[in-house]
């Protein structure tokens, strides 16, 4: 079967991969689309994500909706021929974090697609893939599965938005209007936020801010942009810069909230540190997602208002022009391969 494998930094191949059969628990799903993700392209470009470097050949993704094809012992789920996003996490499930509902945060968790553990979890990115029957989730009527395919970067949304406590009603800052932060504009909308703000260098990614329903655009270069308010209720930073979150502590109120869900570089970073003093800053991280899988389904079942954040679907034998595409902000938001075409 077809699947999109990285090698090393710079060296993604599409070749001819085994297909996989499901073992005891476990599901396997006919790959429709995936979407490529802000790791994934780390994973290509430099051969790691932070401290996770690549040790063997991994399938990438971990943003996938599909079918069911068939289960193996002991598994049961959707009937085959369902269409299904999949849950990409497996934690442990007796870790101190699992036993206190922190699943996300797993101290032993798979990820698909992750080059934390060796072996690695291979990812999403192939014409068939294993994962426990567990993981998989129904898709809700209506719910098409172009538009399901945006369901995990949702969920990460609608985490750092609940990590952020009551929005409803008040000011947010979001920097970064990448995929991730655009969707995080409209977590914090549908969260009845009275007006969200969302800044990037990039006029075409702040158009993708006003698609998903961003109140105010700021150039984040220029401190005179009458679009900056004089403070937020609360900062979501998603951008993965420095100078993104410093931003958020600059702007944010005193006793304000300032959640980081960015990935900062590797190593020592600025921080306006003596802020969170003075001003009894909040300052919160956020990492992935759990239970809100489900409500992001739900929300992306709701409406069409997302769609337009997709900008480009292309065939996976194309893998390396798709992630090239998605590398490319100033022409792109989200960018997902099509293993059905």
């Amino acid at each position: 079967m077809l699947g999109c494998v990285i090698h090393g930094a710079g060296d993604l191949r599409v070749e001819e991969v085994p297909v996989p059969v499901p073992g005891p628990g476990q599901a396997l799903v006919a790959v429709r689309y995936g979407g490529v993700c802000g790791s994934d392209l780390h994973y290509w470009r430099h051969g790691g994500v932070g401290d996770f470097r690549l040790r063997e050949p991994m399938l990438p993704g971990h943003e996938v909706v599909g079918t069911v094809v068939s289960y193996g012992d002991g598994a049961s789920g959707p009937a085959t021929g369902t269409a299904v996003a999949v849950h990409p996490a497996t934690p442990c499930g007796v870790c101190p974090e699992c036993a206190d509902g922190r699943r996300n945060v797993c101290r032993d968790t798979r990820y698909l697609g992750s080059a934390a553990r060796f072996p690695h979890v291979q990812g999403g990115f192939a014409a068939r893939i294993v994962v426990p029957a567990e993981q998989l989730r129904s898709l809700p009527a209506g719910l098409e599965p172009r538009r399901a395919a945006l369901a995990e970067p949702l969920s990460v949304a609608l985490h750092a938005v609940r990590r952020a406590g009551e929005v409803a009603g008040r000011q947010v800052l979001v920097t970064g209007a990448g995929p991730i932060g655009c969707l995080v504009v409209a977590a914090a909308k549908a969260a009845g936020a009275a007006k969200v703000t969302v800044t990037d260098l990039l006029p075409r990614a702040l158009e993708y801010g006003r698609v998903a329903g961003a109140d105010a655009l700021v150039r984040a270069d220029d401190p005179q942009d009458a679009g900056w308010p004089d403070e937020v209720d609360v900062a979501i930073e998603a951008s993965g810069v420095a100078a993104g979150l410093d931003a958020c502590l600059r702007r944010v109120r005193r006793g304000g909230v300032v959640v980081q869900l960015g990935m900062l570089p590797p190593g020592q970073s600025p921080f306006a540190g003596n802020l969170v003093v003075s001003r009894e800053i909040e300052l919160r991280g956020s990492f992935r997602f759990d239970g809100e899988f489900d409500a992001a389904l739900d929300l992306l079942a709701a409406g069409s208002a997302l769609d337009g954040l997709v900008s480009a679907v292309l065939p996976a034998r194309d893998a390396e022009s798709a992630f090239a595409l998605a590398a490319d902000r100033s022409r792109s938001c989200k960018v997902l391969l099509d293993f059905g075409s």
